[in-house]
């Protein structure tokens, strides 16, 4: 056992026997965890200071080229024990790292941290992680909408129910819904795109307004997608990939379950409530500065950043390989087509010499003994035959398949996908071109 103020080997023993964050241990991507990680922060520390070196060497201060060369080759070697000793000792993380390069660096020791608060270390590198982490997630939702992009395109001409209330409404496509999907993360593309490139080196508060920034742009629309998911494979419509050696359920084999779905939904909640962390924090922040932003800001900057990360690399493989089921859609389809058919009977029936009113009477009475078969006795829905047995709608009998063809349901769908994949999703993905073809890999 580790003594009790050795942190640095309790840190180096932890292993299985201490917490450790499960977006780090099996959802986040190795490239983002490594942005989050000591040894990327304290190097960057170290550059930090090295800039500041070369700066203050260039406006005149006696800071020799040896000091600048010496820093230059121990930006890598950090002692992370000492480290760890030294902020056991002194209760201040900057200065035992200035204590612990120094000692790497003894002709430069003098120079190092000169002139400079913690918040130059800390702040700005809080700022360059967000700006490379940004740098991370842009062409991850870039690929995200590329996928659910050729997903709309090639589903574009498939209709299938709409629904309001998750009751079935007017009919639309595969496609057309998906474009409702696009169309959010579009307006996150732009958003993250924005908050990076307006990104500060070192604002008084500037690290505290980009959290609050970040954490707001997802509002859970990777959840409202993941949603639609989950409730489209419970009706057999459509499922996120299954691999070939996944269990579904441990109690039953038959099981399907939507986990990568799930998965999202569960972070971009989690993604959510971190909000809360830095607009409190930010509503009392004192006078010019405080220090309570601290320790809020070490969880909740890269807990959001390695949930957001989380979130678009399984949404990318979900995007990847959904299944659509296109004979599950048309079944379900045609038992509630010929009620939404109704109207347009009764506007044919009016055009071969029938009286609106009648004809609308005639459909409703049918209408509700058809209703009654499906919902008291389980039967299908046999509306369209009893209309082929009454003798009253004869004129109309021969025009009945037409009336009932699903394509003439779904409106502009296919031509409104087109376009919009076209004039708005092609220009915003043009700047990623170089990155879609990358693949994602989920780590579990």
């Amino acid at each position: 056992m580790a003594a009790a103020g050795d942190r640095g080997g309790r840190e180096a023993a932890c292993g299985h026997d201490s917490y450790r964050s499960p977006l780090a241990s099996r959802y986040a991507s190795p490239e983002m965890c490594f942005l989050f990680s000591d040894k990327y922060k304290f190097r960057t520390w170290r550059q930090l200071w090295l800039w500041l070196a070369e700066a203050e060497q260039t406006l005149g201060l006696p800071i020799t080229d040896e000091q600048i060369q010496e820093m230059k080759s121990n930006l890598d070697n950090i002692d992370f024990r000492m480290a760890a000793e030294e902020e056991m000792q002194l209760r201040h993380d900057v200065m035992a790292h200035v204590h612990t390069f120094a000692h790497c660096c003894p002709k430069a020791a003098s120079i190092i941290h000169l002139g400079a608060t913690s918040c130059y270390v800390g702040d700005n590198t809080d700022l360059i992680i967000l700006r490379n982490a940004f740098d991370l997630l842009l062409p991850k939702l870039a690929r995200v909408i590329s996928r659910l992009a050729d997903f709309a395109k090639e589903q574009a001409d498939l209709p299938t129910l709409g629904f309001t209330h998750f009751q079935p409404a007017q009919l639309t496509t595969v496609g057309k819904r998906c474009c409702l999907w696009i169309q959010d993360l579009c307006m996150d593309l732009q958003n993250l795109k924005r908050v990076r490139d307006e990104l500060r080196f070192r604002g008084v508060k500037g690290t505290t307004g980009t959290q609050a920034s970040f954490l707001q742009l997802f509002e859970g629309d990777d959840q409202k997608i993941c949603t639609d998911i989950r409730l489209l494979a419970n009706l057999k419509e459509m499922e996120e990939p299954f691999e070939k050696q996944q269990i579904g359920s441990s109690a039953m084999p038959y099981k399907r379950n939507p986990m990568r779905s799930e998965r999202c939904c569960s972070l971009a909640r989690h993604l959510m409530a971190l909000v809360m962390d830095p607009l409190q924090t930010a509503s009392v922040q004192w006078f010019e500065r405080t220090l309570d932003d601290s320790a809020n800001r070490r969880i909740c900057l890269a807990e959001a950043f390695l949930t957001a990360d989380t979130v678009l690399n399984t949404l990318q493989n979900i995007s990847e390989g959904l299944v659509v089921y296109p004979k599950v859609i048309e079944r379900r389809v045609q038992q509630e087509l010929p009620f939404m058919a109704t109207e347009n009977i009764i506007m044919a029936m009016v055009k071969a010499g029938g009286n609106r009113q009648d004809c609308h009477e005639k459909i409703r009475v049918l209408s509700q003994q058809a209703a009654a078969v499906v919902k008291q006795e389980g039967g299908d829905n046999d509306l369209i035959e009893r209309i082929q047995a009454d003798a009253y709608f004869s004129p109309i009998h021969s025009q009945l398949d037409h009336l009932l063809d699903p394509s003439s349901f779904t409106g502009r769908a296919s031509q409104q996908v087109q376009r919009f994949l076209e004039e708005e999703v092609c220009p915003l993905l043009k700047p990623y071109e170089s990155v879609m073809k990358v693949k994602a890999e989920l780590r579990l």
